[in-house]
Parts: C-alpha cells; sequence; structure tokens
C-alpha cells in the first residue's frame, strides 16, 4: 500500500514525531508506515487522514500487488 504522509508531513512542516504524537502512536510506527513496512489499522489511517485534513483515499492507494489475485 503507498501512501503519502511523508509528503503531508513535509507540507505542515512536522517530524515523525510530531505526528505520532498527535494520532497517539510511537515515532517507530510512522516511520514503518511511511515505509511501507507496516499497514496501519483503520482507526490509526482514519486518525492520520483527519489530521492532515484529507481524504483517506488521498492518503493511502492501494497496488496492484495487495490485490490476491493480481488481475486489477
Amino acid at each position: 500500500m503507498e501512501n503519502t504522509i511523508r509528503v503531508e508531513r513535509a507540507k505542515k512542516r512536522i517530524t515523525q514525531a510530531e505526528l505520532a504524537k498527535q494520532v497517539e502512536v510511537s515515532r517507530q510506527t510512522i516511520h514503518a508506515i511511511e515505509t511501507r513496512k507496516f499497514v496501519p489499522s483503520t482507526v490509526l489511517a482514519l486518525k492520520i487522514a483527519r489530521y492532515f485534513n484529507v481524504m483517506l483515499e488521498d492518503l493511502f492507494k492501494l497496488e496492484k500487488t495487495d490485490f490476491k489475485n493480481n488481475k486489477t
């Protein structure tokens, strides 16, 4: 799953630690999401989208490899 969290952070000029504090997770969690090593829960994804005031679909995008059959 692709995401634009790093871009959104840059727009607001905030660090991973600052975002983590706002959405109540660790900085390491934000890093893992940004580097696509961790897929956030629905609740966390919604919190992040709300913090940046963007649509969830604009922040997170599915890739072809995210689908079981890879037909999409």
